[in-house]
């Protein structure tokens, strides 16, 4: 495998796109953080690989994976890594389904490519105060560490062996429930207030809190344990 020497993350500004910069660096990588928006070929030229994440609840996900693709293949960007979701073929979550068709394009680009599926963040939920949640508390999660997927990141994009693979990543699997009280507050379910978003967003956030409630989101522990050598 060519070094990884100097890697474009898109959505570099936001927690992911941070969290997988901060790791790369530390690996002595140079990090080259773009904005939500669609990329072009200029932005990533020079660069040995690239991370892609879509903005969150994105209304058309695959085509913004394939812009990317495209100006990617335009530079010369040999190597890839997909930030999608745990479960992304859920037909009762129409983002998730954005995320699966997205992967299909990334497995089809002709790069090489691996597809990162992370759990809900822990960070996600304050646990300074009693918590209030749209779907059950007692359904089963896997949760991931912000941090601990952006080093996963940042060993699939410099460490060998891990083209063609995708790997589903959770820290740890809890309800909401259980991590409340380890915190010592308590979490029970509430209302969403969804007025300020668009009526799309609110539909597919509505779906996903049924599914959640029907399901849950279970996500093994054991891939991100080997990636980081735990």
């Amino acid at each position: 495998m060519t070094p990884t020497r100097r890697v474009a993350v898109l959505a570099g500004r936001g927690k992911t796109g941070r969290a997988v910069g901060a790791a790369l660096a530390r690996r002595g990588v140079d990090v080259v953080p773009l904005g939500r928006g669609s990329v072009v070929a200029e932005e990533t030229a020079g660069c040995d690989a690239a991370y892609v994440i879509a903005p969150n609840l994105h209304p058309a996900e695959p085509a913004y994976a394939a812009a990317a693709l495209d100006a990617l293949r335009t530079a010369g960007v040999g190597r890839v890594v997909y930030h999608s979701v745990a479960s992304p073929y859920a037909p009762a979550m129409p983002h998730h389904v954005g995320k699966a068709a997205a992967e299909d394009l990334v497995r089809r680009s002709g790069l090489a490519w691996t597809v990162l599926q992370p759990g809900p963040y822990l960070q996600n939920l304050d646990l300074t105060a009693d918590l209030v949640v749209p779907y059950d508390v007692d359904a089963v999660f896997g949760f991931a560490d912000l941090a601990e997927v952006g080093e996963a990141a940042a060993v699939v994009l410099t460490e060998d062996g891990h083209v063609g693979a995708t790997y589903e990543l959770a820290t740890r699997v809890a309800t909401v429930a259980d991590l409340a009280r380890e915190a010592g507050v308590t979490a029970r379910r509430g209302a969403p207030d969804l007025s300020a978003l668009d009526p799309r967003e609110a539909d597919w956030l509505r779906a996903m809190f049924a599914s959640y409630d029907a399901h849950g989101l279970p996500v093994g522990t054991r891939v991100l344990d080997m990636l980081l050598g735990r």
